[in-house]
């Protein structure tokens, strides 16, 4: 065993900030960007004082400090710095004058830190470029002499004298160029002439200062704009277009087009509606630039038919023209038809008879055409159709015979279906109730019913429940239960049962009683409520089952105490001789009268056995001379029923062959001197034997003459149960149910002919739920009622039928019912409601009162809605909502409304017309409040203008009918139908006006007359002659890096002195990089410029923008905005693991340097300052060394068995706010030394082994671990040399080396010896190997592989061994004791004893664990003199092993009694004839004494109980004896042994039997037995001197 210990060393948290090493210098070097990889900026092996080859040794490297890309690297053979990477100077500095990058020398061993600063040199390796390829230019054919444009400059990415130094433009007729350092601008040196020369194309170059020199080249294209002179004009004055229904969003209708002569804006044409309505705007859409007209809303045909729209072209100056566009609306097949129900009848009768109407249904379609007509139909599978009335109406009619127990309620379904395509349908559903009729009698759910009652049962318990349904409704579907009138064993069935009218259970009224009755039939009747009330019956038929309440009645022999009889038992009777035999009966039946006789005490218990179903008392074994010659039996006969009942009787038995034997009659003492004993004992003999024929003789004439006597009262237990009622039960209003009042225990005699009755208080719970009753088939019921003819039944059925009728699919277009005539009243519209159309009854020539009659109304045939109604009262057709011309026709000259008038009884139809006259309730209205012109003050005389015109919803005069324009200096009115035009009269002047408000009025024909206005406001425009001027020529703004999204840097304000399109400013970048488009947006209109992409201070400190503003017509400026970015604390530091040693062996000493870590922070200030730490609890800790470099160290001692592997985590945190935190895991392992033994997982072990076990087997297995690695853990096992009982230990046990099972190589012997140790010894592969012992104990457990050795007596056959036994021994007397030893342990050591053969087995006992045997009973002289023992002795074992033995006995008190030495010589002194006449003596009268008693003991048991048997042809049968049961594999019933004829009478009080051979065949059934007449049963036991008698 070897110890450990671990040396754990808690460090507290390691901070430090980086420090500065002193090294030998910093090293600086110039060099020109974009020199080849590899080439040499400079020795520093040379420079730093280095030999070459110390650059290899202290692991020389080049580190960078701010960036991951290093752009230098080190040839360590030569000791110089050469170029790893392309460097760009643009790209790395941008157009900083000064490019310096910072790399880092790292040496190590010691450690060392040397900063490199490399000086990038520009050249001219870029050309200038403008920002665009292409500068337009929109210039004005007004512009003046000298005006100035800005061009934007020339960019080029080198810095100083390679940057751009000079501008040229080309030479050309029209235009100079002016540069002034960073400003570029084109000077107009002549006008220009649009008609002349439309564009103008100027190349402008840009050279730069470099050597060579290079150079850049823009196009500038020069449009010259056109003054506004020309309005729109249309292609076409009307468009007309057709345009499907439900056409989808954004189906182009039809595309308007206008062109303007005029170009760029005065020549960009816009469109737009005109004057219209806001249902068309919500319906339709013009495209404002290409003029397309879409759909943008749902268009339906039912609602407009046609569109008229009007639309404006507008050019970009504000001149204007209108164009018409009609847009038809064609129909598609797009509304189902819709059913709508006018009338119906609910409920109807079910004997409604056929083609009666029951509902009208109108069906509409608001489609036109084909789309219109519509075919209607119903499903096929109810009781009516529909018929076509006038037009769209249709009539609701059966067509077959109703029964609402099949269909109470009908679903109707009507469909109608148009003829569009595709079709479309639509259904209503019409439920319709059918009202009940009394027409269906109660039906039982089933044709008969039963129930099962236990006898004894309580009266008013339940016996089952019967249910009837009818379904007819309410009262008619009531059921009410009630027992039909009827008698059971001539007493009223009510006074058995009774029923619950509500719910139909059927209640016992009184106890049943198996023995009296076993079944009877009652009739239930089910009645309903209907008027007039059906009723029907149902058979219920009750099933008493047998309990077993009577027990067994002994018949022979007589009870004990009635008399005394004797069997003699010869005493040659072999083992199995018939002795006598039981005979015992049950009032019961089945399994409650099955009997079983059972001998409870018996003088000798081994001598006698009885049948345990036949009764027969049989020998045993053969009658010796040693038994007793008087023998009692006491016998008990048990019934099969639950619980058990039953009787007992006596037995006796004489051994004997006559009873001259007896020895109370046999004088053993004969003298000449009793002489007369003999004389006076044959007078004694002749006295009695006479005395008892004279009595014979006596009995038999009583009998006789008894057998002469009608036996009126014979049936006396069957007479009496139907005469004896309870007292108080009455039926109840007829329905057959009991009222509750009280119930009875009946108790009944059959022999005092006399019934007694106890009241008991009502009871009503404890009844058997209905469920559990009436459960068996019909089938069953048939069998049980196979001979039933005397239960009266009464049978009512009722018979049904039902009609189905099936129609076939009912297909009917509308067609047009013969009206009377159409009807048409023409009104102003806007009439009050109530207001008189006119007399509609008076124009159709009817009564005013018939409208009513008839349910006249008004329907509409394409609108819910209804505008007018009938006045019944008055017969005259009135208002009945708002009538707005306008709203229903629109622009339409003429108005029509279409009503219909519907009249019932029968259906009529007729159209009425309404024409709707207009009225000028509506003024002309304008478009707009103002209308807004925008006007160039160079406009020409007699320009004009198209003004939208006015609109009015009135037609005819009372539409606008015309204009007049308020009075001023400039504009004129030009009206011409529906075109209104605004002529310039005279020039503008936007220095005197800038704006000008006319007024415009419409008036139309009305009267009076209406008018409406609008103002017309003129704008005059500016020539634009001013550029764009910033408030600053350079902005300067601060901004965080990771600025959020949109978030605003700042805004950059210009202003331009000319107005309008002149004056609109927008701005954008100049000429920026991609990264600055990236990063930042400038809203166009606002100037603000926001962030757009993540602007990062460790990338770009600060970005340097060029602004351009423009206004509408191309002047532009520029200025400049500078974005210095500051620093945030975003970058968390970043630890990087520069050199490790893994695995470190664990004998490593504390304080060694396993690692060097560098650690970075790209931040600045206070965010780059950082702390570092490692965790707790590890032996490591971080020393700090140069700069940002830590060493990792060890701190305390190893153990790799503790732990195998270290993960150390290194965490560095900024000074940052909030301060950011990284860490990096090093994985570090420790190598494993072995220096750890083998360990046992057990300090001992044991191992059990039964003895006699196989060579080889495994006994245990031992297990040790090594928590080394590798072959330093590899364990092999082994055992260490010794002896057991001087043997060596390797010829007992065997290990395996490798997964240390050890096994047996020898069989062990328990008896040998028990246990025994061995050590095992584990041994590692380690250098050098360490080992361990342990101690392995093995236990051998004994198994049963001896017999037991019998001491004494000594085995059969080797010795003769007698015991003697004295007469007078008592029962428990010790007479000897088998000794015998084992020599196995434990419980296979246990020996029992047991006597397997004796000569008499009764006599003697050995106990069971002792060996002692000893007398059961006490010695008697019958006892046999020589008695044989076997003994067997057997131990606990499994299997159980055994030995005998014999043990001879001689009852005797000396060996002198030894029948072979004793003298049989024997001297008869007695008189054989007095003992015969003694005998004979005694038997006669023992005889005839037992004969008085056995008589008035049976004259006295009959008159003390009940006369159960009174009718002895009643009281005997099936419970006597079934004549044919067998016992089948153990079933438990009779076996088949012998049956026997039992011929008894009740008269006699005495039971002879006649034995006869066993027979089983031929014999009567039980039901079939026992209906003899008291004559037949007399004449079957008149002679009875012929039977021989036991």
């Amino acid at each position: 065993m070897t110890s450990k210990f671990t040396v754990v060393l808690s460090w507290g948290f390691s901070l430090c900030i980086f420090l500065i090493h002193d090294a030998r210098g910093d090293l600086s070097y110039s060099v020109p960007e974009e020199m080849k990889r590899g080439s040499v900026i400079g020795n520093i092996a040379k420079d730093l004082g280095l030999q070459t080859g110390a650059l290899s040794t202290r692991r020389a490297r080049i580190d960078t400090e701010e960036s991951d890309e290093r752009y230098c690297d080190i040839n360590l053979a030569q000791g110089e710095l050469i170029v790893a990477e392309r460097i760009d100077r643009e790209g790395l500095c941008g157009e900083k004058a000064s490019c310096i990058l910072k790399q880092e020398l790292v040496l190590e061993d010691p450690l060392e830190l040397h900063r490199i600063s490399l000086h990038i040199q520009d050249i001219n390796d870029n050309s200038p470029e403008f920002n665009e390829k292409i500068i337009s230019l929109e210039i004005r054919e007004s512009a003046v002499k000298g005006a100035r444009f800005v061009i934007e400059e020339a960019h080029d990415a080198d810095v100083g004298q390679n940057a751009v130094q000079q501008y040229s433009l080309e030479k050309n007729d029209n235009f100079i160029l002016a540069a002034n350092g960073n400003t570029v601008e084109l000077v107009l040196d002549k006008e220009i002439d649009r008609e002349k020369q439309k564009e103008i194309n100027l190349l402008l170059t840009a050279v730069d200062g470099g050597s060579p020199r290079r150079s850049g080249t823009v196009i500038i294209h020069v449009t010259v704009l056109d003054a506004n002179d020309n309005a729109p004009v249309f292609s076409q004055a009307v468009y007309e277009a057709s345009l499907p229904e439900n056409s989808p969003l954004d189906t182009v209708v039809l595309t308007v087009s206008a062109t303007d002569a005029d170009e760029g804006v005065n020549g960009d044409v816009t469109y737009d509606f005109g004057r219209v309505n806001e249902d068309v705007r919500k319906k339709f859409s013009i495209d404002h630039k290409v003029g397309e007209i879409s759909v943008t809303g749902a268009v339906d045909y039912e609602v407009t038919t046609s569109y008229e729209i009007r639309v404006k072209a507008k050019d970009g100056l504000g001149l204007s023209s209108y164009a018409k566009v009609i847009i038809s609306i064609t129909d598609i097949n797009d509304n189902a038809p819709v059913v709508s129900l006018k009338s119906l009848t609910n409920p109807i009768p079910e004997d409604t008879p056929a083609g009666t109407e029951v509902g009208i249904i109108n069906v509409q379609d608001r489609d036109s055409g084909n789309n219109r007509q519509v075919r209607c139909s119903i499903q096929q599978n109810v009781p009516f159709k529909l018929v076509p009335s006038i037009k769209n109406y249709y009539s609701l009619v059966t067509t077959g015979q109703l029964d609402r127990e099949l269909v109470s309620d009908y679903n109707i379904t009507i469909t109608a279906t148009d003829e569009g395509s595709p079709p479309l349908s639509s259904s209503k559903t019409v439920r319709l109730s059918v009202a009940d009729i009394n027409d269906n009698p109660p039906v039982f759910e089933e044709q008969s019913y039963s129930a099962h009652v236990s006898e004894n049962n309580k009266p008013g318990s339940t016996l089952c429940s019967v249910s009837a349904r009818d379904p007819d409704w309410r009262q008619n579907g009531t059921v009410i239960y009630s027992l039909l009138p009827g008698e059971v064993n001539g007493a009223s069935v009510s006074s058995y049962l009774s029923v619950n009218g509500d719910t139909g259970v059927i209640h016992a009224v009184r106890s049943f009683d198996y023995e009296q009755f076993r079944s009877f039939k009652v009739h239930v009747m089910a009645r309903d409520n209907g008027s007039p009330p059906l009723s029907s019956n149902v058979t219920v038929s009750v099933f008493i089952s047998d309990v077993n309440d009577n027990s067994p009645q002994i018949l022979y022999p007589a009870p004990e105490g009635s008399s005394f009889m004797t069997e003699l038992v010869p005493k040659a009777a072999h083992g199995g001789s018939l002795v006598s035999k039981v005979i015992a009966a049950d009032a019961d039946s089945g399994q409650n009268a099955w009997l079983s006789y059972h001998i409870v005490k018996a003088t000798d218990p081994g001598l006698f056995t009885i049948g345990l179903h036949s009764g027969e008392i049989r020998t045993q074994r053969d009658i010796s001379e040693s038994d007793s010659m008087k023998q009692n039996l006491i016998v008990a006969v048990k019934d099969n029923g639950q619980p058990s009942l039953s009787a007992t009787c006596a037995m006796y038995l004489l051994i004997s062959d006559n009873l001259a034997e007896v020895p109370e009659l046999k004088d053993l003492s004969y003298d000449e001197k009793n002489s007369k004993l003999t004389s006076y004992l044959i007078i004694a003999l002749v006295s009695v034997s006479t005395f008892f024929l004279t009595f014979i003789i006596i009995i038999l004439g009583v009998r006789f003459c008894h057998r002469r006597k009608p036996r009126l009262l014979f049936d006396g237990a069957v007479a009496i149960p139907g005469a004896y009622l309870p007292p108080n039960y009455a039926d109840v209003d007829g329905t057959g149910t009991l009222r509750s009042a009280y119930n009875y225990d009946a108790y009944l005699t059959t022999g005092s002919r006399t019934s007694d009755f106890k009241f008991v208080s009502s009871y009503n719970d404890n009844t058997l739920p209905a469920d559990q009753t009436l459960k068996k088939s019909p089938t069953e019921f048939a069998d049980m009622f196979g001979d039933s003819d005397a239960s009266p039944e009464l049978i009512m059925t009722s018979s049904k039928f039902t009609v189905v009728l099936s129609w076939g699919f009912s297909l009917c277009i509308f067609w047009i019912h013969d009206a009377r005539g159409d009807m048409s009243y023409s009104f102003p519209e806007e009439m009050k409601r109530g207001s008189v159309i006119g007399n509609i009854a008076k124009d159709l020539g009817l009564q005013t009162g018939a409208l009513s009659t008839r349910r006249a109304r008004i329907d509409t045939e394409e609108s819910d809605k209804r505008y007018c109604d009938i006045n019944l009262a008055q017969g005259e057709l009135i208002v009945a909502e708002r009538i707005d011309r306008e709203g229903l026709c629109g622009e339409k000259a003429s108005c029509i409304l279409k009503q219909e008038l519907v009249l019932e009884n029968p259906l009529e139809l007729h159209r009425i017309s309404l024409h709707i006259q207009d009225i000028n309730d509506n003024s002309p209205e304008f478009n707009e409040k103002i209308i807004s012109l925008e006007i160039h003050e160079l406009a020409g005389r007699g320009a004009r203008f198209v003004i939208e015109e006015a609109h009015d919803t009135d037609v005819g005069q009372n539409a606008v009918q015309q204009y007049s324009l308020e009075k001023n200096d400039n504009f004129i009115l030009a009206a011409n139908g529906n075109t209104v035009e605004l002529v310039l009269d005279k020039e503008l002047d936007r220095e005197n006006q800038k704006e000008i408000n006319l007024l415009l009025t419409a008036l139309d024909g009305g009267s009076p007359r209406r008018s409406g206005t609008v103002m017309i406001h003129v704008t005059v425009l500016d020539a634009n002659d001013n550029a764009p001027v910033f408030s600053q020529a350079v902005y300067e703004a601060s901004l965080p890096e990771n600025s959020p999204l949109d978030t605003v840097v700042l805004t950059v304000s210009a202003t331009d002195a000319d107005e309008g399109v002149n004056g609109d400013v927008t701005y954008d970048f100049g000429r920026v990089n991609e990264d600055v488009r990236k990063k930042f947006s400038i809203d166009h209109k606002v100037g603000e410029i926001r962030v757009t992409g993540a602007v990062d201070y460790e990338v770009t400190t600060s970005y340097e923008i060029r602004v351009k503003a423009k206004d509408g017509l191309g002047l532009s400026s520029y200025a400049q905005v500078i974005i210095s970015i500051t620093d945030i604390n975003d970058n968390a530091p970043v630890v990087s693991l520069k050199s490790l040693t893994n695995p470190i062996p664990e004998d490593t000493p504390a304080g060694t340097e396993v690692g060097i870590i560098n650690v970075q922070d790209r931040d600045s200030g206070n965010n780059r300052q950082v702390r570092c730490s490692v965790q707790q609890n590890v032996p490591f800790k971080l020393v700090p060394s140069i700069k940002n470099y830590y060493s990792l160290v060890t701190t305390g001692q190893l153990d790799r068995e503790l732990v195998s592997d270290y993960n150390i985590t290194i965490t560095a945190t900024d000074e940052g706010s909030p301060p950011l935190s990284s860490s990096k895991t090093v994985q570090l392992s420790v190598a494993d030394i072995n220096d750890n033994p083998p360990v046992f997982e057990e300090q001992s072990y044991s191992a059990h082994v039964s003895e006699n076990n196989k060579p080889g087997s495994t006994l245990c297995s031992v297990s040790a671990r090594d928590p080394d690695w590798r072959q330093n853990g590899t364990v092999i096992y082994s055992l260490l040399p010794g002896e057991v009982n001087g043997a060596s230990v390797s010829s007992y046990l065997s290990v395996n080396g490798d997964t240390g099972v050890i096994h047996a190589v020898r069989s062990f012997d328990y008896e040998q010896f028990r246990s025994f140790k061995v050590h095992v010894m584990a041994r590692d592969n380690g250098s050098p190997p360490l080992s361990s012992n342990v101690t392995v104990s093995v236990f051998i457990s004994d198994v049963n592989d001896n017999s037991p050795q019998i001491l004494y007596p000594a085995p059969e056959g080797s010795s003769f061994m007698t015991e003697l036994v004295p007469k007078a021994a008592h029962g428990g007397s010790l007479v000897s004791k088998v000794i015998a030893v084992d020599a196995d342990s434990g419980q296979n050591a246990w020996l029992s004893y047991h006597i397997v053969k004796a000569t008499d087995p009764g006599l003697f006992i050995i106990g069971l664990h002792s060996g002692e045997i000893r007398t059961q009973r006490d010695i008697s002289e019958s006892d046999s003199m020589k008695q044989n023992l076997i003994v067997a002795v057997k131990d606990n074992g499994q299997p159980s092993l055994s030995a005998t033995c014999a043990m001879y006995l001689l009852i005797s008190d000396n060996l002198a009694e030894v029948p072979e030495l004793k003298d049989l010589s024997y001297d008869e002194k007695n008189s054989k004839l007095t003992s015969y006449l003694i005998i004979a003596l005694v038997s006669v009268s023992t005889f005839f004494l037992t004969f008085i008693i056995i008589i008035l003991g049976v004259r006295f048991c009959r008159r003390r109980k009940p006369r159960l048997l009174f009718d002895g042809a009643v009281a005997i049968p099936g419970a006597y004896l079934p004549p044919n049961y067998a016992d089948v594999d153990g079933a438990g019933t009779l076996r088949s042994a012998y049956n026997y004829d039992a011929y008894l009478t009740t008269g006699s009080r005495t039971s002879d039997f006649k034995f006869v051979s066993s027979y089983n065949d031929n014999t009567l059934p039980a039901d079939q037995t026992l209906k003899k007449s008291p004559t037949e049963f007399g004449d079957v036991f008149g002679d009875l001197t012929d039977s021989p008698e036991v």
